[in-house]
């Protein structure tokens, strides 16, 4: 079996957040040990796959993309909005209340 490209990679980890949820670039390039969360930002860049909801990245202050690529960063917030999605200013996302975590804590051996 060929190994799926980079893009890819990170096209199937965005496609699992879940509705109403956001994660960041950065926790992305974590989960795929990437070197460079700008990777993520390329990857999803011009995006036109309606599955891989590109919409739900946002930097790690929970800023939304200023040069998102479908419209904007008012696009992005637009898109966000429609999924009951909170903001603490204009463009900046309530992680505390939607942050997605991607990598989950590792379980201890004894529990």
């Amino acid at each position: 079996m060929k190994k799926k490209k980079t893009f890819e990679k990170i096209r199937e980890v965005v496609s699992k957040i879940p509705k109403g949820k956001v994660t960041t670039y950065g926790d992305i390039a974590k989960a795929l040990k990437l070197k460079d969360a700008r990777l993520v930002g390329w990857a999803l860049w011009g995006n036109q796959n309606p599955d891989v909801p590109c919409h739900r990245i946002v930097r790690k202050d929970g800023f939304l993309a200023k040069n998102y690529s479908l419209g904007g960063w008012q696009e992005q917030k637009r898109r966000l909005k429609n999924e009951r999605i909170d903001f603490i200013k204009k463009d900046q996302v309530d992680l505390q209340k939607h942050y997605y975590q991607i990598l989950r804590p590792k379980r201890s051996k004894n529990g």
